[in-house]
C-alpha cells in the first residue's frame, strides 16, 4: 500500500512599511536589485551581480553574474500593480518543478502591508519539509531587508550566521568547480 503524504501548508509572511502600496510594489519588483541580498540569497553567490524582475506576465525573475551568465529564479504569473504580483519560484532548481509565490500589497494606515504566501512545497520532493523550514526563515530575513530594517534582530542574527558560513560555502563551491573541470 502506498502512503500519500498530506501537502505542506504554505509559508505566510506579512510586514508593514511606511510606504504607499505603489511604492512598496515598485520596491519589491522593479527595485529588487537595490535590496535583494544577492551575496547570501542567489545561485551565483559572490559572482552574482544583479537581479532583474521583468514587469509583466511571462516576465522572468533572474540573476546575472559578473560574467553575464543568467540564472532564472521564476516567471511572473500575475501582474496587477500596485496590488498583487505572483510568480513561480525555482532558483537553482528544475524550472519544471517550481513552487509558487503570491505577494499582495494593502493600504494600512499611513503605509502599507505586504502579505507573501509561498506554496507548492511538493515540488521539492523528499526535501519538501526541510525546504519549507528554510524558506520560512529566509523570507523573514529577506522581507526585513526589503522593508529596510537592517537593524532588526532577525537580520543581524542571519547576517552573523551567514558571515560565519561564508568561508565554508566558498570552499564547497571551489571544490564543486574543481570536480566539474576534471
Amino acid at each position: 500500500m502506498t502512503q500519500v503524504s498530506k501537502p505542506l501548508p504554505p509559508v505566510r509572511k506579512a510586514i508593514r512599511v511606511g510606504w504607499t502600496p505603489e511604492e512598496a510594489f515598485r520596491r519589491f519588483t522593479s527595485g529588487i536589485a537595490g535590496w535583494w541580498p544577492l551575496r547570501s540569497h542567489s545561485v551565483g553567490g559572490e559572482r552574482a551581480e544583479t537581479v532583474v524582475f521583468e514587469e509583466r506576465v511571462g516576465g522572468r525573475i533572474y540573476e546575472r553574474s559578473d560574467t553575464g551568465e543568467q540564472s532564472t529564479w521564476g516567471t511572473v504569473t500575475a501582474w496587477e500593480p500596485p496590488h498583487r504580483v505572483s510568480f513561480t519560484w525555482h532558483p537553482g532548481r528544475d524550472p519544471k518543478k517550481p513552487s509558487d509565490i503570491d505577494v499582495r500589497f494593502f493600504p494600512d494606515g499611513a503605509g502599507s502591508r505586504l502579505e507573501l504566501v509561498h506554496s507548492g512545497w511538493e515540488s521539492f520532493g523528499p526535501i519538501a519539509a526541510k525546504a519549507r523550514r528554510g524558506y520560512r526563515i529566509g523570507w523573514a530575513y529577506v522581507l526585513r531587508i526589503w522593508a529596510d530594517r537592517r537593524s532588526s534582530p532577525v537580520v543581524l542574527a542571519m547576517d552573523a550566521l551567514l558571515w560565519v558560513l561564508a568561508p565554508l560555502q566558498r570552499r564547497m563551491q571551489r571544490k564543486a568547480e574543481a570536480m566539474e573541470s576534471t
